[in-house]
């Protein structure tokens, strides 16, 4: 059997340095009062002893977790499925990791689990959170800001309370969905369709804006309901041929949405973009470049999106009280041209 091996203590850190248990301490949990060439020789006993400070007990000392939770508004199969969330989640994970904080992932099956997830954040658990993919029904934003925690949400606040004052990290959504149709009408397409995605959210709503910008005539049989992934959108393009077998050109809400009709396009026996051009949202490379034709996009930077919402949280920015706007960071979105438009 194997002996355990006892971990260093903050004893033993103190008499490697040759200073007062107290003095490590301080130095351990970023107080400030120690002179530097005594920090100079906690750090090195430090490394020597390979201490790791008691998380707890510092947290008692710091009253900081060094974690944050990132509250995801959607069921884990839609998370997972979605390349949309890992870039993302990479983008906060890097940003959260270069100041050595731990991430917290919180996903919401359903209503009866943001109960739970306010519960979690109301009891100190993490620094603050980050949430995105919100509903406009959501209950969530009303929980989390009884919850007392630093937020930074992921795209436009759109719910009736609680807005007022949010900091959020979004993209140029109506913007570049404005591009995307412009450069369909400029390719001289007449018939331009939009597939949107769920419109309870602020992106797609956006989104659709941005298509009506262009096209403020269009046949209202033009515009089909789709919810941002492939099934969606070939439900949606199907629709579309029955109502408008004329349509010669599909602006999709995002990528996944694309997919669904490049292959409706295909199995229907249309050209593409001799017949219909197509244009997606997102600019998901695994997703763009390898279908079938690579797929014109716009291009939103999502994992900087993610790092942008780590690094403000960690700011730890003042709430914005009653009366101000959203404390909004909108990223430039990017027409990127391939074969498919």
């Amino acid at each position: 059997m194997t002996e355990a091996v006892s971990r260093p203590t903050l004893e033993a850190v103190a008499a490697r340095a040759g200073v007062s248990r107290a003095t490590v301490s301080r130095v351990v949990n970023g107080g400030d009062g120690v002179r530097e060439p005594l920090v100079a020789r906690v750090r090195q006993a430090v490394e020597e002893l390979g201490y790791v400070p008691n998380q707890a007990a510092r947290s008692l000392v710091t009253k900081r977790h060094d974690a944050v939770a990132v509250v995801i508004a959607e069921p884990e199969t839609r998370v997972f499925a979605d390349p949309f969330f890992a870039l993302q989640l990479r983008g906060i994970s890097k940003e959260l990791t270069a100041h050595d904080n731990q991430l917290v992932l919180l996903l919401t099956e359903g209503r009866d689990d943001h109960a739970r997830v306010a519960r979690y954040l109301a009891g100190g658990h993490v620094d603050g959170a980050l949430v995105f993919s919100l509903h406009l029904d959501d209950p969530l934003p009303g929980l989390i800001q009884g919850a007392g925690v630093p937020t930074v949400f992921g795209g436009r606040p759109g719910w009736s309370d609680g807005s007022r004052g949010a900091v959020y990290v979004d993209s140029d959504n109506r913007g570049g969905a404005r591009a995307a149709v412009r450069h369909l009408v400029d390719l001289g397409r007449s018939r331009v369709a939009h597939i949107t995605g769920p419109l309870d959210q602020t992106s797609a709503v956006d989104r659709l804006e941005g298509y009506r910008d262009v096209m403020a005539d269009a046949d209202p049989r033009l515009i089909a309901a789709g919810d941002f992934t492939p099934g969606g959108g070939e439900r949606a393009m199907r629709e579309l041929l029955d109502r408008c077998p004329e349509v010669d050109a599909v602006f999709a809400a995002n990528d996944l949405t694309a997919l669904g009709v490049l292959r409706v396009l295909r199995e229907s026996g249309r050209r593409i973009p001799e017949d219909v051009a197509v244009i997606g949202f997102d600019d998901m490379l695994p997703v763009a470049e390898q279908s079938e034709p690579p797929l014109t996009t716009v291009r939103q930077d999502i994992e900087e999106m993610g790092r942008l919402m780590a690094r403000l949280l960690l700011r730890e920015q003042p709430t914005r009280g009653p009366g101000h706007p959203p404390a909004g960071v909108i990223l430039p979105t990017t027409l990127i041209h391939r074969a498919s438009a």
